[in-house]
């Protein structure tokens, strides 16, 4: 039997006890590291601080087991042995479970990481499901092409699974970036060694059940929740595993291409920071650019790669949208994640909570102004108000670092040439928006901005079917989408002679 978490849930949406197993994955089964030296890591309730439990830590031995258990799956009953009909099945199995289970997963997901129980039914959970159900869709239709070059030779390519794959995600969104980086991996054939973060382990813990529920083969799937020095490190230098996906900041994305290229220069997707630029111009609807400015940087407390943290405005209308969002940002509820009023829960946790209060203290020496927020809220749990800064110049801390928290930086600008290359001036390139009912105007400036996605007329609007990534240092590589699919394939090149003759002299 694995040890598990139980927690009594008593919300006003769901109400019953919940077991996570909460030992290391591996091979369909849950255990205690192989390495004697373990120890385990507590797992804290940020809305109060208190330690919900302590699981077993994995360590760099662990990950051995675990791409051993990952190749002989791979080997033997996935990979190339399980043709894409198949795979797709489980993973409509897959998403179906995570429906069934929808509020479990939910309240684990608010426990765990702070997020409000609404937001995480709403749109991490809700999300997290149709990404394995958009990838089944794929599974059966990863093709390759049938491509002419002379009449007695016969050449085609296939389109077929990279092999054991390292992925390591982090606890921003836990159960949503576990279902991007494992659905497209199992979609294409590929096997898998997963590191959850371990501030937020216990939805991808969870997910194991629905695995073997699911009758997923041993092996396909490992899951060890451990440090990055350690487990995270293991993954991505291992000499076996053939590719490493990793979300995250900038500084640990540079370590993990490092490391993956010592042992066998494997491949390399990341998906890294951001320092979002959303652009009002005065043309737009007002209203609607008013409620997306704060989607997008107080959607899931800030903690969003892709948030809209640098608000420039039009000068003529700078006053009104600063006095307007405002009163949005004064008007959202920050408080217990279970309560179906809160919008915003608390930060992930105390180094978290930290860090943006130091960002705060900053932007006030630095001189900018704080219209509203940048206190702490309430006494007990990582919670920060609503923060939003203006006067604002381009060398500022605030306005040139990423601060992953519910801080907003404001500039009023006068024309387009100006704001696009304010909006451009960042070693960042993950996403943009632009607000504006001119629609030259926004083909225009989408063409012009460096960012991997730009929004018109919405902020944080994420599919499956449309891919993901960055520009500059916000990574390298595409989620979500077809493209995704690249990262987890080698295209294989087969040239048949018809003719059975040498076609060089010799």
């Amino acid at each position: 039997m694995a040890p598990t978490f139980t927690h009594e849930f008593n919300h006003s949406a769901f109400k019953g006890k919940v077991e996570v197993p909460v030992g290391l994955f591996i091979d369909g089964e849950w255990s205690t590291s192989a390495d004697k030296s373990a120890k385990t890591i507590d797992v804290v309730n940020p809305t109060t601080g208190e330690v919900l439990t302590a699981i077993p830590e994995g360590m760099a031995a662990d990950v051995d087991l675990a791409v051993k258990a990952a190749q002989t799956a791979f080997d033997t009953t996935w990979g190339l042995n399980c043709p894409g009909f198949k795979r797709g099945e489980y993973l409509i199995k897959i998403a179906e479970l995570i429906e069934r289970d929808i509020d479990i997963l939910a309240s684990i997901e608010a426990l765990d990481n702070g997020k409000t129980f609404s937001a995480a039914k709403g749109f991490d959970v809700t999300e997290s499901a149709r990404v394995f159900r958009y990838y089944a869709g794929w599974a059966d239709k990863i093709h390759g092409k049938t491509i002419e070059t002379t009449s007695d030779k016969f050449g085609y390519t296939r389109h077929e699974p990279v092999g054991v794959c390292g992925q390591i995600i982090p606890w921003n969104f836990p159960l949503y970036m576990f279902s991007w980086k494992i659905a497209p991996a199992l979609a294409t054939g590929c096997t898998v060694v997963i590191k959850p973060s371990e501030l937020t382990p216990l939805t991808a813990l969870y997910m194991t059940k629905l695995f073997n529920e699911a009758g997923l083969p041993k092996g396909v799937v490992n899951v060890l929740v451990g440090l990055g020095q350690t487990v995270g490190a293991a993954i991505a230098a291992h000499p076996d595993i053939e590719k490493v996906a990793f979300t995250g900041s900038t500084p640990v994305g540079r370590k993990v291409m490092e490391e993956a290229s010592k042992s066998n220069l494997k491949k390399v997707s990341l998906e890294l920071g951001g320092k979002g630029s959303n652009i009002i111009f005065a043309d737009c609807d007002f209203d609607e650019a008013v409620k997306y400015a704060a989607q997008g940087i107080f959607f899931n407390h800030g903690q969003t790669c892709c948030a809209g943290s640098r608000l420039y405005v039009q000068r003529s209308i700078y006053d009104k949208f600063t006095q307007a969002f405002k009163t949005a940002a004064q008007g959202l509820k920050v408080g217990d994640p279970f309560e179906p009023s809160s919008y915003q829960g608390p930060q992930v946790s105390q180094t978290q909570y930290d860090r943006i209060m130091n960002y705060v203290e900053c932007g006030k020496q630095e001189g900018a102004k704080v219209i509203t927020g940048g206190k702490r809220y309430g006494k007990t749990g990582y919670f920060i108000e609503p923060t939003i800064f203006g006067d604002v110049t381009a060398n500022m801390k605030i306005v040139r670092e990423e601060i992953f928290g519910p801080v907003i930086v404001m500039s009023a600008f006068d024309t387009e040439e100006e704001v696009v290359a304010a909006a451009n001036d960042s070693h960042y390139g993950l996403s943009s928006g632009i607000f504006t009912l001119d629609i030259n105007r926004a083909h225009r400036v989408a063409a012009a901005l460096k960012a991997g996605t730009v929004w018109v007329n919405c902020f944080n609007e994420l599919h499956p079917q449309l891919p993901f990534g960055g520009f500059k240092q916000s990574g390298i590589g595409r989620e979500l989408g077809e493209y995704a699919l690249e990262n987890y394939t080698e295209v294989k090149t087969v040239q048949i002679n018809l003719g059975m003759k040498c076609g060089i002299p010799l």
